[in-house]
């Protein structure tokens, strides 16, 4: 019963004219945007009038919440759901703060009996139990150039993903049994290489903060995919299909002129 009245009434969300002004912030502040088909965009659009509708945004250290920010973050939370079959919109997830740039958070070290207090800076964060932080500063840049591989909003919401199971693991939910032992074998290859190149200093596509550990891998080759894909499938092409196939989109292909 409910989840019958929660689909009458996205439904009807989605029904919505979507409002030329936050097609405007999309097209303005989410270069991806443009290079997808009609039908994408199309459902894209009514993607982020649920998420905006359902979503609770909170602006945190001075930060005014507007449309602008609202919507650039959404717009990209949506990308990574365009071809999931994921009706609940990141279920786990039930608000996006957001600071005007880098921010601060506390932290203890112990050394045996010794414990040290200091602050820590991020860009960005997701938690297991219902939120995502970000800086709004760093996502408006990652989001402006779609080539650099740096994007917070789409490392963090990658993230939520991975946790939707319980685990940050670096596999979220797939669809298929079968699915899995290729998925665990092509990632954990790439993750060990990664290592191995950030410990001899060699330079890298993926960004070295991957090697943290495997769910930070998985968030990582996240952003390449959607910002370097071409980059991506040429030189680790194992890697750019389990992905492709998780997300279902070739941002390779509609990257690539005909």
């Amino acid at each position: 019963m409910f989840g019958f009245l929660k689909k009458r009434r996205r439904d009807r969300i989605r029904a919505e004219p979507f409002p030329p002004e936050w097609l405007a912030i999309i097209q303005r502040n989410v270069p991806m945007f443009a290079r997808l088909s009609e039908a994408d965009r199309n459902e894209l659009l009514r993607r982020v009038l649920v998420f905006v509708a359902e979503k609770n945004f909170e602006g945190a250290g001075g930060l005014t919440m507007t449309d602008e920010v609202r919507v650039t973050i959404a717009a990209q939370a949506c990308m990574l759901l365009l071809r999931l079959d994921d009706d609940d919109y990141y279920p786990r997830l039930k608000s996006i703060v957001v600071y005007p740039s880098a921010y601060k958070v506390p932290r203890e070290e112990r050394s045996g009996e010794v414990v040290r207090e200091h602050d820590a800076v991020h860009l960005g964060e997701s938690w297991g139990h219902g939120a995502v932080v970000l800086s709004w500063n760093s996502a408006r840049h990652g989001a402006a150039d779609p080539r650099d591989g740096k994007n917070v909003i789409l490392h963090e919401f990658a993230h939520q993903l991975d946790q939707e199971d319980g685990e940050a693991d670096g596999t979220p939910e797939l669809d298929r049994l079968a699915f899995y032992a290729p998925w665990a074998r092509v990632l954990s290859e790439h993750y060990l290489a990664l290592r191995k190149a950030a410990s001899t200093g060699r330079k890298t596509l993926l960004d070295q903060y991957g090697a943290t550990n495997e769910a930070e891998f998985f968030a990582v080759a996240s952003e390449c995919f959607f910002e370097r894909p071409v980059q991506l499938r040429t030189r680790h092409p194992e890697l750019y299909d389990e992905l492709a196939g998780y997300y279902g989109q070739d941002p390779a292909g509609a990257a690539t002129p005909a």
